[in-house]
């Protein structure tokens, strides 16, 4: 029998980076509504963050503006939260998603392995598509490693 992880990859989005950053730090920049705001998002997207309740069952709501100034409400929930190990949250709004982050501790670095679960290789395909899922992924890490740069700088 296949195992559950397998019959995925069709239907995920999954990168993976090393951060030139302890975990203490990048658990923060994930964890903390004040700094998660800064970096999240693909390039030239701003975040306002109404409720960020990291606990089992408690909502995360956002709004993402766009640079064209279109905006993109987000809700979510989040399904479980082991600290500077691993975040899961139900993605709400449409389009549906469960992403699992997560948090591996290698001294002075973290590898950070981010993963969106669709529902199916449709509704993947369907998404990146519509909102250049695939590269708004890759930017968002991106904008997470610049931001954890200039926090270690401080």
């Amino acid at each position: 029998m296949e195992s559950a992880k397998s019959n995925t990859q069709d239907r995920q989005l999954l990168i993976t980076r090393t951060f030139d950053a302890p975990i203490d730090l990048v658990w923060e920049m994930w964890t903390k509504p004040e700094h998660i705001a800064n970096w999240w998002g693909p390039d030239g997207f701003t975040n306002t963050i109404s409720k960020m309740d990291l606990r089992p069952g408690g909502e995360w709501n956002l709004i993402m503006h766009g640079p064209d100034g279109t905006d993109y409400p987000n809700r979510s929930v989040f399904r479980e939260v082991i600290a500077h190990k691993r975040i899961v949250y139900e993605h709400l709004s449409d389009p549906k998603f469960i992403t699992t982050v997560e948090f591996h501790d290698q001294g002075d670095k973290t590898f950070l392995t981010w993963e969106m679960l669709f529902n199916s290789a449709e509704q993947l395909e369907a998404v990146v598509k519509k909102y250049g899922a695939r590269e708004g992924l890759k930017q968002n890490v991106k904008k997470l490693e610049l931001y954890l740069a200039e926090r270690r700088r401080q």
